[in-house]
Formats: structure tokens, C-alpha cells, sequence
């Protein structure tokens, strides 16, 4: 059986395969198209997933999409219909030009499936399967938080088996997700893609806003909760999803791409310190305010459900800062999907599928996000070739390419790290990496600014290998491999006595988001870790994903050498072949 896995229309469009129940390619539109976030109709991802899986799409058995677009857009008119005809109007306009309406005749252009063989389910039921049916536990507490699906923004499934039954739901307005979005919003960001920058930007404040913060949000005694609308505008949002009463709160929203420092500097004037640690104290409050509306959901639901097991997706799965807490805290076994966002609907969507329609067995674990485009060998050498690039090393073996890297990144060089098959989720995991030595104070600034072009006060990630990731972080240890820090989705402590060794990974606040790796999970990144670690004394490297600000991460030798060519990496790798700006290094 074959089914093809869709979401689209909102952001982070995709289309991911099974076939007889395993997940075998994913791919998210925006790596194919270079447009961040693309919500298009993923047609270039479905291409590749049927052109990896060696099919044609004639030969797709099913299509499942991820939501009900009609609910959707009933939620938008009984939201806005007496609120504001104007915004019903300009929806309505932009649905029509958009062609959303019409997703079935869409998807039906792209594969030549029977329109009885379209399936749709529910937002937040694409989040839950994804979540648990991908995850290492036969039964399990699942928690899907995001923005909003249909009309819902939060839920609490059961999952046991091959079964997955919704319990209680959260309906807009209240939504952790929107809220989150409108702080993000209020800090200068932008919505829908900063939300990251705010968790970065709390590293380097107090919370001591959170009383005004929580004063927003009611805690509700079986778990749920309910957001003060007064200074929000969830419905019908146009240009800002926050009101002047916020502003009236806590003060100026933050002018996006306004200076932000916090220690005093060169050209930084006690104003810009004053605004910048006050608006680092208010991302600090939401921050701690989503964590414990995280913590107070879990507990419940856990208390409920009487399963400790806990799966979690929907966007706000990504706050790798709360999946740290609800680790270490409360010692739950955790899985998160690696594409918790919008993406993973699509696996969820086809897992569903293969569950409810066609009564498949249950799915091996997901212990592996390398899902998507591989380089061919002779790929690899034509883009050398066209990149009029013309110092190339390439290594006779895989261990004389982690020595030889190994080598350049003790030396100070910072790597652009392409192996593989790409990377599923937002995170890049060792397949479509930026590295550089996390030992070196000057590389947190260096990378950020020379080569990320990036925000200066952003983190960075540490990688090291499984074994021995508790020396140097304090986190439990890691047993089992579809673990969060496999895919990078928990943030832990550096250890108080590591984080003078790891100053360019150890944020303001002490912390770092870690991924490990074992020798199963990536072979050639563990032995590079090893073999950094002989040299440096330090067996962790700086990881980040390997894109320029505003960019998608690179996807193909071409874009890493584009990238390559327009940043301040020292080098490349792609796969055993070490390209060179033609600097002595």
C-alpha cells in the first residue's frame, strides 16, 4: 500500500510516502523551491518522493491531507462575519485567488488518484499521529500544541496500539501557539519564523515579567486553559496579532531590527542597554509562561490518561526549552516528531491512513530524520566543477575525511558539513550542518556574524556523541534513540564546570540545545566527533544548520556551494570531497 502524506496551504508545505506502513522519504517544498516557509501545493516534493521511491504517481494508493480546509474557513467566517466584514472579504478574495477551496481538484492535478482515495483529517489529529505513531511507545499520552487547525489549539489524545483517541481539545481564541506568536510579534519579529529568536533572546534576561504574563492566562484545573483577549487580536488578525492595551502593559513593542545589547559596548548607549534588557526580560516572562502552561497540560494529562509515556507535536513542540523541563523535571520519556510543525502533518496525515482506512499494522519507531534528497557522486563533481572553485581535496577513505576535517576545525576553519540524505524538520543534524569548534569564544560571533549574517545575541548548538554527553551537559542519560536529542529538540544545562571549555555553545543562561549522536544513529559525524575530540581534548562541536539568514537550509551540492561562495566558511565537505576558496588552510 502507498500512500502519500500532504499539507500545504498555510506554511511549511510537504509531502512525505509510506509504503506498506514505513515512512520511507519526506520532503518539506521550501528545500526545493529556496523560498522559507513556502505553502504552496508541494509539487516538487511530491516529485521527489515518488522519484526516490522508484514510482510513478499513477501508482499511489491514497492521498491524505492534512486538515479539513472547509472547517477552516467556517471557523473564518463565524469569526469575522459580525467582528470585521473587511477582513471576511479580503480572506474571502485571497481564498478564491489562491484557489484553497478547491484542495481536492488541486491535489487530483498533482497525483491521478480517484477523488474517493483524497482522504482528510483533522489538524491537530495529523499532529497526534505523527507524534505517537512514529514514536518508541505502544501506548502514550499525546499532547499537540500549536497556533490553530480548524478551530483547535490544543489537545490531548491516547494513543495504544494501532489506536489513537482524541480525549479533550483547547478551540480559539485561547491558543498557547498565537500568543507566543504575538510576543514574538511585539519583540520585532516575525511571526511564524521568530518565534526561535525569542526563545534566544530569553537566554539573556529574567523573568520578571511573568506575573503580568501569567495574569493573561487562566489554568484551568483539567488541564486546559483560556487566554485574556483583551490585548490580543486572534480572529481577525491583520497587521499585528497584538492591541495597544499590550502596549499599555508592558510598554513599546520593539522596532524590528532595532539594535539589542545587553553588556555595555562600543556605540551602545545606556538607552539601547535599558530597551534591550527589558525586552530581554519580557521574552524571558513568555518563555517561562509557555513553559508552564506546558508543564501544567502534561501533568494533567499524564494524571488523566495514568500512561507517563509522553509524545508531543504541533509547532510549540519545537520549545526545546520546555521539552528540557519536562525531561529533567518530570522525568517523563519523551518523544517529539523531528518536523513537529506544520510539515509533519504530512506524516501524520499518511499514518492515519494507513491506520484508519486501511487497518495497517503498527509502524517501526522513527530513530532516523534522514529522510529527504541525497547527492550522487557524480552530482557532487558537476557542481565542483560549475562552481569555478579549484582547490578540491578528496579523501581516499571515510577516515581520512574526519581526520583530515577534524584537523581544519581544530585549526580554527569554520565547516560547511554536507553528507547524505538531507535532513527532516527544521533541524540540521550532521547531513546539511555549519561546524566549527565550540572552544573558541569567537566563534559564537564569528559564525553569526560572517556567515550566518544572522542577529548577534542568537545560540548555538552543541553536538557530541551519546556516550558521553553527560559529562558535559547536566541531562539524563540518553538510552533510547528516538530520544528529543537525537533530533536536537531539548534544551539542557552546560555543566557549571564544561562551560569555560564551551564558550561558543554555552548560551547567556547557561544552557545549551543538544544533539547527540551514536555510531547506529550517524557513523561518519560520530567518528568526526571522536576525532575532533583527540585533537581539541573536547569531543562536541558547534552545529548549525547550513544556510545563510532568510534562506532554507541548502539542499543540493549547488546551493551549499552558493552558500559557500557567499559566506566566510573556510571550507565545504561534500561527501568525501573537500572544497577550498583557495586560501591555505
Amino acid at each position: 500500500m502507498r500512500i502519500l502524506g500532504l499539507s500545504f496551504d498555510y506554511h511549511d508545505a510537504a509531502a512525505a510516502l509510506l509504503v506498506d506502513g514505513a515512512l520511507v522519504v519526506a520532503g518539506q517544498e521550501e528545500r526545493f523551491t529556496r523560498r522559507k516557509h513556502d505553502a504552496s501545493l508541494p509539487v516538487k516534493s511530491i516529485e521527489f518522493c515518488l522519484s526516490e521511491a522508484g514510482l510513478a504517481s499513477s501508482q499511489i494508493d491514497y492521498v491524505a491531507f492534512y486538515e479539513k480546509t472547509a472547517l477552516k474557513f467556517d471557523r473564518i467566517v463565524r469569526s469575522s462575519i459580525r467582528r470585521d466584514r473587511a477582513y471576511l472579504q479580503d480572506t474571502l478574495a485571497s481564498w478564491l485567488r489562491e484557489e484553497k477551496f478547491d484542495v481536492r481538484r488541486r491535489i487530483a492535478d498533482a497525483v491521478p488518484v480517484a477523488p474517493s482515495r483524497i482522504i482528510s483529517y483533522y489538524h491537530h489529529e495529523s499532529h497526534a499521529a505523527s507524534a505517537f505513531f512514529c514514536s518508541p511507545f505502544n501506548e502514550a499520552t499525546v499532547l499537540t500544541i500549536d497556533g490553530v487547525g480548524e478551530n483547535e489549539t490544543a489537545g490531548v489524545s491516547i494513543g495504544k496500539g494501532a489506536e489513537l483517541k482524541r480525549l479533550t481539545s483547547i478551540e480559539l481564541p485561547h491558543s498557547l501557539g498565537l500568543l507566543y506568536s504575538a510576543f514574538t510579534a511585539f519583540l520585532g519579529f516575525e511571526v511564524n519564523e521568530g518565534e526561535y529568536k525569542v526563545m534566544g533572546m530569553a537566554g539573556f534576561g529574567q523573568p520578571r515579567f511573568l506575573d503580568d504574563v501569567m495574569r493573561l492566562i487562566t489554568l484551568k484545573p483539567d488541564g486546559g486553559f483560556r487566554i485574556d483577549q483583551t490585548c490580543f487580536e486572534f480572529l481577525c488578525p491583520k497587521d499585528l496579532p497584538y492591541r495597544q492595551e499590550l502596549i499599555e502593559r508592558f510598554g513599546p513593542a520593539r522596532q524590528a531590527e532595532s539594535m539589542f545589547a545587553v553588556q555595555p559596548g562600543p556605540g551602545i548607549d545606556d538607552n539601547v542597554l535599558s530597551l534591550s534588557r527589558r525586552y530581554a526580560d519580557i521574552a524571558a516572562s513568555i518563555q517561562k509562561a509557555a513553559e508552564n502552561v506546558i508543564m501544567h497540560m502534561a501533568a494533567k494529562a499524564v494524571e488523566r490518561t495514568g500512561i507517563r509515556n509522553l509524545c508531543m507535536a504541533g509547532g510549540v513542540a519545537l520549545n526545546s526549552l520546555a521539552n528540557g523541563r519536562l525531561i529533567r523535571e518530570c522525568g517523563y520519556p519523551l518523544y517529539v516528531h523531528p518536523a513537529a510543525g506544520d510539515a509533519g502533518g504530512a506524516v501524520g496525515a499518511a499514518l492515519l491512513c494507513h491506520h484508519k482506512t486501511t487497518g495497517g499494522a503498527r509502524t517501526a519507531p522513527l530513530t532516523c530524520a534522514y529522510l529527504g534528497r541525497a547527492a550522487s557522486e557524480q552530482e557532487i563533481k558537476a557542481a565542483i566543477a560549475a562552481s569555478g572553485f579549484l582547490k578540491v581535496e578528496t579523501a581516499h577513505d571515510d577516515d581520512a575525511l574526519v581526520n583530515r576535517v577534524a584537523d581544519l576545525l581544530a585549526g580554527g576553519a569554520v565547516i560547511g558539513w554536507f553528507q547524505g540524505r538531507a535532513e527532516w524538520g527544521p533541524r540540521a543534524l550532521g547531513c546539511r550542518s555549519i561546524l566549527a569548534d565550540p572552544t573558541r569564544t569567537e566563534m559564537q560571533r564569528r559564525v553569526n556574524e560572517s556567515i550566518k549574517f544572522r542577529e548577534p545575541f542568537r545560540p548555538f548548538a552543541p553536538v557530541t556523541p551519546v556516550e558521553v554527553a553527560t559529562s558535559y551537559f547536566d541531562m539524563p542519560e540518553v538510552t533510547d534513540p528516538a530520544s528529543p536529542e537525537y533530533f536536537m529538540l531539548a534544551v539542557h544545562p552546560v555543566r557549571q564546570e564544561m562551560r569555560h571549555l564551551l564558550p561558543a555553545i554555552t548560551h547567556a543562561d547557561g544552557t545549551a540545545r543538544v544533539q547527540v549522536v551514536s555510531s547506529d544513529s550517524h557513523r561518519l559525524y560520530h567518528a568526526l566527533l571522536h576525532a575532533f575530540g583527540r585533537r581539541s581534548g573536547v569531543p562536541v562541536l558547534l552545529n548549525t544548520s547550513f544556510n545563510l539568514r532568510g534562506e532554507p537550509i541548502v539542499d543540493t551540492p549547488a546551493d551549499a556551494l552558493k552558500t559557500f561562495a557567499f559566506s566566510g566558511l573556510d571550507a565545504v565537505v561534500l561527501g568525501r570531497h573537500i572544497v577550498f576558496k583557495g586560501l591555505d588552510l
